[in-house]
């Protein structure tokens, strides 16, 4: 009787072995908890302390509440506002150009073509690689004396990340090599659902291909586009290991290879605090202006 009870109770048999549906839930998400709360609010909420003080790691100075000085001394920095043109170009030059090619690659790999799959994985394949090895990889081909770009276009001793108007460009290409293929990802996803009877429909009209590119692909594969640029614009916004490594002139200092050297070469702490929650506030608005067309472009 007693084996029969339990077999019909699950809740009674954990209970008996001293275990019920909420501690092992307990069990689970307790640890989770105190996980978040040690390294991600907890460091959340020290450093927005620490950006209202003068605050400096490499010192055993106690921090001094100073309030909005370090907020209002960055504002106020022509080089910082220098930083952020560079780093809004760059994620301009960036992001279009990893849409561009992505969506071009998935036009063509949407279609029926040979080796289909093995082209798909070989273009897959800059996203496997660690962003510290792919600038080490770039310097290389960019080097002005053995760089191979510079011997197939014939440019002698060109020196890409040298050069104050090439060198930005030069960084941004590639992230566009890297992260197109992320694009492409989200695009093939998108073009596959489309339905078919849309382009037999069109057939049968007589459309051209521009009217149903323009009337029919591009207006059903934009939400999903949105995504890619939303996630793109936010990791171009915080790149510095490529472009750290590729080229140290003023011309391509990013934002947060300026908030590196602020808080690890100059050990400004309070002050680059308080630079990377202006950035944080910078991202979140304009993520937010992306999010606000994309409900529009899913709501046609």
């Amino acid at each position: 009787m007693t084996e029969l009870i339990s077999r019909l109770e699950p809740d009674s048999r954990a209970a008996s072995r001293g275990f019920s549906d909420l501690s092992i839930r307990n069990l689970f998400i307790i640890p989770t908890i105190a996980f978040l709360i040690i390294f991600n609010v907890f460091p959340l909420l020290y450093s927005l302390w620490t950006s209202f003080t003068d605050f400096r790691a490499s010192t055993t100075a106690p921090a001094n509440w100073i309030g909005l000085a370090n907020y209002r001394e960055l504002l106020s920095d022509p080089f910082i506002w220098r930083n952020f043109t560079i780093t809004a170009k760059y994620v301009l030059i960036s992001v279009t150009g990893q849409v561009v090619v992505g969506f071009g690659l998935a036009m063509l790999l949407n279609r029926k073509i040979p080796l289909k799959g093995l082209i798909t994985t070989l273009l897959l394949l800059p996203m496997m690689l660690s962003m510290a090895v792919v600038g080490l990889f770039w310097k290389l081909l960019y080097d002005p004396s053995f760089g191979i770009i510079n011997y197939f276009l014939g440019l002698g001793k060109f020196e890409w990340l040298a050069d104050p108007d090439v060198a930005l460009y030069a960084v941004a290409l590639v992230d566009i090599w890297m992260w197109s293929p992320f694009v492409m990802l989200l695009s093939l996803a998108g073009l596959s659902a489309v339905p078919k009877h849309l382009y037999e429909a069109a057939e049968i009209d007589r459309a051209g291909p521009f009217y149903t590119f323009f009337r029919i692909t591009l207006p059903l594969v934009a939400p999903i586009l949105m995504i890619a640029i939303i996630f793109r614009t936010m990791e171009a916004f915080k790149t510095f290991d490529h472009a750290y490594i590729l080229s140290s002139q003023p011309t391509t200092e990013l934002i947060a290879i300026r908030l590196y050297k602020m808080a690890f070469l100059e050990w400004q702490t309070g002050l680059s605090s308080a630079l990377a929650y202006i950035v944080l506030i910078m991202v979140v608005a304009i993520t937010n202006i992306y999010v606000k067309y994309l409900n529009k472009a899913k709501a046609r």
